[in-house]
């Protein structure tokens, strides 16, 4: 099971005790799946789903609100993944009215009024997510008809497909109630209600009540937060090495050259000292040289020496390429 069908299997199990707030969640789940299709002079209201929890929890919100009977249709699709189409139908007139009634939701009526076309629902009353616990409802019911959620092990990313520019519209307004940056973003002829920040999808999370979801989430974060920091760490330190080792090639290079042309007996107690033990120990931190030392000194004590000695080290080959420079005038 896929992270997106463990979050909306945990909202599916998920009941309000409120009437307003399962009428809320009706409403989203009614929006956005919900159909009315017409047979000849008479009209049925239809709820379609490719998930089982999805449309358990139709069914469920029906019962325990309406008391109202269904037909259930299940059918296989056609492409490949063995997958099933679940549809349920109410057909009594007076019932699909107090349904609709109840959810502030109107047909959006096809021009030919003797087409059988399926007519889709306008989006609901604003009057039905009018307090915090209903917009919370509304959000979990249009996330478990339209959303997907990507593995958070690999990115974080939330969306909900919405046909209708106008409903996307009104989603995004509630989800930003709650101080959640929701985007919209065209794709095809659909509309993308999405959240990319991972702190913001937990947030989301929290607002639909997706508890278990959350936690797990959360613990995705926590451990790539935990890796992130060891290999910011590791390269830190690796550039940290990468800097002392160049710093001691040259420290060393420039005290080889000092010791092969004028040698270390030219040079004062203290830099001969330091030059000696910089070649005996290439890999020592300048503080392991300085504690090396009689006295010892600190770090930038036996920084200030090492400066010193590249500094003898360039008037060393400046001096000397001045002299090739004269010989090669003189013979000249």
């Amino acid at each position: 099971m896929s992270f997106s069908q463990e979050v909306k299997d945990e909202l599916s199990r998920q009941f309000s005790t409120a009437r307003h707030c399962r009428l809320a969640e009706l409403a989203a789940m009614l929006s956005y799946g919900g159909q009315i299709k017409r047979t000849g002079s008479h009209n049925y209201l239809r709820f379609q789903t490719e998930s089982i929890a999805v449309a358990r929890k139709y069914f469920t919100l029906i019962k325990k609100t309406f008391n109202i009977n269904m037909d259930l249709s299940i059918r296989a699709t056609s492409h490949a993944g063995g997958n099933h189409i679940y549809t349920l139908m109410i057909r009594d007139t007076e019932s699909i009215k107090r349904v609709l009634q109840a959810a502030k939701l109107s047909v959006c009526k096809p021009e030919d009024k003797k087409s059988n076309k399926l007519m889709e629902l306008v989006k609901p009353d604003q009057l039905v997510v009018q307090n915090a616990c209903c917009k919370r409802a509304f959000i979990r019911g249009a996330f478990l008809v339209s959303g997907s959620m990507s593995n958070p092990k690999k990115a974080y990313h939330l969306e909900i497909v919405i046909p209708d520019q106008s409903k996307a519209e009104q989603l995004q307004k509630i989800i930003q109630t709650f101080s959640i940056d929701a985007k919209i973003v065209t794709r095809k002829k659909s509309f993308v209600v999405y959240i990319k920040e991972g702190s913001q999808i937990v947030d989301l999370l929290n607002v639909m009540e997706a508890h278990v979801a959350l936690m797990d989430l959360e613990n995705v974060r926590i451990l790539k937060e935990v890796r992130n920091q060891v290999n910011r760490q590791v390269n830190c330190e690796a550039a940290n090495i990468s800097k002392t080792v160049a710093a001691s090639a040259k420290q060393i290079e420039d005290i080889v050259y000092i010791r092969d042309t004028i040698g270390f007996s030219e040079l004062a107690e203290g830099l001969e000292e330091i030059a000696r033990l910089r070649i005996q120990h290439p890999e020592a931190s300048l503080k392991e040289l300085g504690t090396m030392l009689t006295p010892s000194i600190g770090k930038s004590g036996v920084n200030h020496r090492l400066r010193k000695l590249s500094m003898i080290a360039d008037h060393i080959r400046e001096h000397k390429e001045e002299n090739s420079h004269d010989n090669k005038t003189n013979s000249n």
